[in-house]
């Protein structure tokens, strides 16, 4: 750690990592709910399980990105962070209004939260993965804004580099796409037309811009490979992005009343996205093959290469799945969507902020890398959870398939729930995965803590400033 300020990063993690806890636990408890429809119930409905489980994926994220974020940009910048005591206030304000929300959807009926919250002077919320309330979004504009103010100080003010300027064009786009969770139309074909500009804007958009910086940085320290190299491959890699990203978001338009011609223009672009996901893994491969020195912290560069690698198949292979408008026909709404969700999710997003994590926590603790027994542990932890969701993928992909053909396109379609009953081996093979994935999780975050002094390996900073 070269400056003091990058220590704000600390806890902004620990709170990532036990939010990532939560959400897979309240995975479990839907995982279970598909084939025990009782299961906690009345205490823990379905409903309110899925919007812990997914607004649970989105704040752990934007923690981890914005830890990612004030480690990044001062060492970027070559200067300390603008207004470090404003990154600490900013993260207790982010976590008590995350804790709020949860505890707000856990105790209170949604209709009676959204009556206390001023839903009913800006109506905003009832919409997936938006389901916060008004109050909530509120504070997270405002939070987004203080998160942005005390970077772009700090990049202003310091060095500027391809990546840092990557980094911040992804997060101030975050921010700005978000103000369309306000938009509200009471036309519904409107209402998600817009509703598609945060959702796909931001995980096929703007959240590749932060992946991509951040899996550069990553890449330069681990690898020593000049950065100019680096430099080159980042602006491909976005430019890719955005230009399919942005046409892209017609995939969605398919089927929700908006005009014919999206089914073109959704159907070829979006079948380009996964172009951008496979030059994220040719760039982590080629890097590493070009190292110029072997970096004692052998798991975060696994993390690195797994990123990439992970990426491409979830969100770009199982997303070129049901893509295109003939296919998406019937697959929409199926269980294919959660099969290319759940891997595209971890391998983009949830592996480059683990690669961050993995590569700064033994830093933020004075250490070039955590010992050897705990970088088998965390290694351990990245192949059992990377495998486990591989099968996650898998298993719902099968389900989707089979749901498919019995519902919409056999001779004698069955109803929903019938289908869903001949999908019940398929669901409890995903909750046995999902326990593996947890027992991962559970593996990586003890690496942290097992072998870290005491064994050969461990050697501190300044002691490899010396050798």
């Amino acid at each position: 750690m070269k400056y003091q300020s990058q220590a704000v990063a600390k806890p902004y993690f620990v709170a990532a990592i036990a939010l990532f806890v939560a959400q897979v636990l309240f995975g479990l408890i839907m995982g279970i709910q598909y084939v025990v429809g009782d299961f906690l119930f009345p205490a823990i409905p379905f409903n309110v399980a899925r919007m812990v489980h997914t607004n649970a994926l989105i704040v752990w994220l934007l923690m981890g990105f914005m830890g990612a974020a004030y480690y990044l940009v001062p060492e970027e910048a070559e200067r300390e962070l603008h207004a470090p005591k404003l990154a600490i206030a900013t993260f207790w304000i982010f976590l008590v209004a995350a804790a709020l929300t949860v505890l707000g959807y856990l105790l209170v009926p949604y209709a009676k939260l959204a009556e206390m919250t001023g839903n009913d002077v800006l109506p905003t919320m009832g919409r997936e993965f938006l389901e916060q309330p008004t109050i909530t979004k509120i504070g997270i504009v405002l939070v987004a804004l203080s998160f942005l103010y005390n970077l772009s100080m700090t990049f202003l003010k310091g060095r500027k580099t391809a990546i840092s300027s990557v980094l911040l064009l992804g997060l101030w786009g975050l921010a700005i796409f978000f103000l369309f969770s306000f938009v509200n139309p009471d036309n519904l074909v409107r209402d998600k037309f817009y509703w598609w500009w945060v959702v796909h804007l931001w995980v096929e958009g703007v959240w590749e811009l932060i992946m991509g910086a951040i899996l550069a940085f990553v890449l330069i320290k681990v690898t020593g490979v000049d950065r100019e190299v680096i430099d080159k491959w980042l602006y491909v890699i976005i430019t890719l992005t955005l230009v399919t990203g942005i046409i892209g978001t017609g995939h969605h338009y398919y089927w929700i009343g908006t005009p014919g011609y999206w089914q073109v223009w959704g159907s070829v672009f979006s079948a380009l996205e996964p172009i951008p996901f496979f030059a994220m893994t040719l760039f982590a491969f080629n890097m590493v093959n070009r190292r110029r020195r072997n970096h004692p912290n052998r798991a975060a560069t696994l993390w690195a290469l797994g990123t990439g690698v992970m990426a491409f198949l979830g969100a770009g292979v199982w997303g070129f799945l049901h893509t295109l408008s003939p296919v998406n026909y019937y697959t929409h709404g199926t269980q294919i969507t959660p099969s290319h969700g759940h891997l595209a999710f971890y391998g983009a997003y949830a592996m480059v902020v683990l690669t961050m994590i993995s590569y700064v926590w033994p830093k933020l603790n004075g250490r070039e890398a955590n010992g050897n027994r705990s970088q088998v542990l965390e290694m351990w932890g990245f192949w059992v959870m990377t495998i486990s969701m591989t099968f996650i993928a898998l298993f719902l992909t099968a389900a989707g398939i089979l749901q498919v053909w019995l519902q919409r396109m056999g001779a004698n379609p069955l109803p929903f729930m019938e289908v869903q009953e001949q999908l019940a081996l398929f669901y409890w093979l995903r909750v046995i995965a999902g326990v593996a994935f947890f027992a991962g999780l559970l593996a990586y975050i003890t690496s942290f803590f097992k072998g870290v002094e005491g064994s050969p390996e461990y050697r501190p900073l300044a002691q490899e400033a010396s050798a």
